[in-house]
């Protein structure tokens, strides 16, 4: 099995917004980094426009709502992506960003090696999350026993 992760955010102005510019600025580089990271396997892609990541990749009518669709090998593969490159430095700064969400906007689940989920299902189990918590399937950090970055980098309920 491989580990998905949804992460839904939306952000505090659209996309062409001198706001967020440094955040669209990066958008390439950073999943492009995630892209050559050991343990990643697959990554939902927007148009391909340079600067826009899948940042059209519509979660609701609303814009300025955008979604990261990720499949990893593992959790470790993730959790080092995620707090242990560069990537932590862009997370540090999400309250710029993103607004503050106020319900649940990340989840994970198991998948079958090599099945690339559709963000219909990853919004599924966001869904499934939010109604019944952590289970078996579809889960936050604290369900995974064997990561622990989370706890040592201040993984607070923000966006993005």
């Amino acid at each position: 099995m491989q580990l998905a992760e949804l992460n839904i955010g939306r952000l505090v102005a659209p996309t062409d917004d001198p706001r967020v510019k440094d955040f669209m600025d990066n958008l390439d580089f950073i999943n492009g980094l995630g892209k050559q990271m050991p343990g990643f396997v697959w990554m939902m892609e927007g148009s391909g426009e340079p600067g826009q990541g899948n940042t059209d990749a519509a979660v609701s009518d609303d814009p300025q709502t955008v979604a990261n669709l990720t499949v990893w090998e593992d959790a470790a593969s993730l959790e080092t992506f995620v707090w242990g490159t560069v990537h932590k430095k862009f997370y540090e700064r999400r309250q710029e960003w993103f607004e503050l969400m106020g319900e649940m906007h990340f989840v994970m689940w198991w998948v079958p090696d090599g099945h690339q989920p559709t963000l219909e299902e990853a919004m599924a189990k966001l869904e499934y999350r939010r109604q019944h918590g952590d289970s078996n399937e579809a889960f936050g950090w604290d369900w995974l026993k064997d990561a622990h970055m989370h706890k040592t980098h201040g993984c607070r309920p923000h966006a993005a």
